[in-house]
């Protein structure tokens, strides 16, 4: 793993993932310190490899930002939804819409936040701001829930909102 791998979501935007799905089922990109505040029912960890599992349920995904693995989370995040294991997730990741491992997840609702997102390091201090602003993609039957969330407070914007009200 390199150190564009740990970058720790903090806990007031996964209380806005559950705001939306209810509960996480899966967290297939952890580790043990981020579930204190995740709290998935199954997670997995570089050394269990979410990769090699199925996702069930209702999934929170904060993929590894280095270039091949997140890669394949983003393929593995769209299979799983389109085979039907996955019912509803939401994945975090930089907002690169040039990049080849993004244009697949626009088939997903999009929302790009305002501004850039201080992620916590493993002591649980703030890592910084990354290089560029996030996106959350959403696949799911709660569009309307996860725009209404999202956009709260001006946190993310929705490209073409309209479309969807």
């Amino acid at each position: 793993m390199n150190t564009n791998d740990s970058w720790f979501t903090p806990p007031y935007i996964i209380n806005l993932a559950r705001e939306v799905l209810g509960h996480i089922d899966v967290d297939p990109a952890s580790n043990v310190i981020a579930q204190n505040w995740i709290q998935a029912d199954t997670f997995y960890t570089e050394e269990t490899n979410g990769l090699t599992k199925d996702w069930n349920g209702k999934v929170w995904v904060n993929p590894p930002y280095s270039a091949s693995l997140i890669k394949k989370f983003t393929k593995k995040f769209l299979e799983e939804y389109e085979n039907g294991n996955m019912k509803e997730g939401i994945m975090l990741t930089n907002s690169s819409t040039d990049s080849l491992w993004n244009i697949p997840l626009q088939q997903g609702l999009q929302a790009y936040t305002n501004g850039r997102i201080s992620f916590l390091q493993p002591d649980l201090t703030e890592k910084g701001k990354g290089s560029r602003g996030q996106l959350f993609t959403y696949l799911g039957p709660n569009p309307d829930k996860f725009i209404e969330v999202f956009t709260r407070d001006n946190f993310c914007w929705v490209p073409n909102l309209n479309m969807f009200l």
